[in-house]
């Protein structure tokens, strides 16, 4: 029987995030091996392990795999979150993309200084209500079904409730006013392998601080 997948990352969300969250909601059991100094980040960039000498990285099934959307794709592949056929992946990759474009804001969101933040914040909270979440919205009431497309889970889906979570974090109200992403984050939020990664002590990662940005600065900078 092959091994658990094995993470490698510093001990922060970051590009890593939607991995764990599509891991934990799959329910498949995953080590992690954290990059906590800056020499562990030579070692590991000067080992021949990273093809880009970049992470994320996933050790899964033999393979040392990198770049998030390939580690995702692969996962979602591997555990039956990616549709039934081609129309259905096209489909999935394409919201996937939406939530990638807004998660993007939230990931390097602790990022900016000080004066920025505020332009920053506001720029997300127009993108998310104007922009990408009508868009959710209105597949979801299109089809009247639980899930995004198919009616059955995928990663599309999981990916569209991590960002959800990361954003209300940033703006508490941002889905207030779009009962079916409600929903949709309710559902997969019942799941019980969602809400096992929900509750403290999970290897779910808290926000960024700036204790943490500090830390990773002197690791990757």
């Amino acid at each position: 029987m092959a091994g658990k997948p094995k993470l490698h990352y510093f001990n922060g969300r970051g590009r890593m995030e939607s991995i764990r969250w599509l891991l934990a909601a799959a329910g498949v059991e995953f080590e992690e091996k954290f990059i906590e100094t800056r020499e562990d980040w030579d070692r590991i960039r000067n080992d021949g392990s990273l093809m880009y000498r970049q992470v994320p990285m996933v050790e899964i099934d033999g393979m040392k795999l990198v770049q998030t959307r390939a580690i995702i794709n692969y996962i979602a592949s591997k555990q039956n979150l990616y549709g039934k056929d081609m129309k259905e992946r096209a489909l999935i990759d394409m919201y996937v993309e939406g939530v990638a474009d807004l998660n993007e804001m939230t990931i390097v969101f602790p990022m900016h200084p000080p004066g920025v933040k505020e332009t920053k914040l506001a720029e997300l909270k127009d993108k998310a209500k104007n922009r990408y979440f009508p868009a959710f919205e209105k597949v979801l009431k299109s089809h009247g079904q639980d899930y995004l497309v198919g009616n059955k889970l995928s990663k599309a889906d999981i990916l569209l409730v991590e960002l959800l979570y990361n954003v209300e974090e940033l703006d508490p109200g941002a889905i207030t006013s779009f009962p079916q992403l409600q929903a949709l984050k309710t559902r997969i939020s019942s799941l019980p392998t969602v809400k096992k990664f929900l509750q403290p002590g999970s290897q779910r990662k808290p926000p960024m601080d700036e204790k943490m940005l500090e830390e990773a600065k002197k690791i990757f900078m």
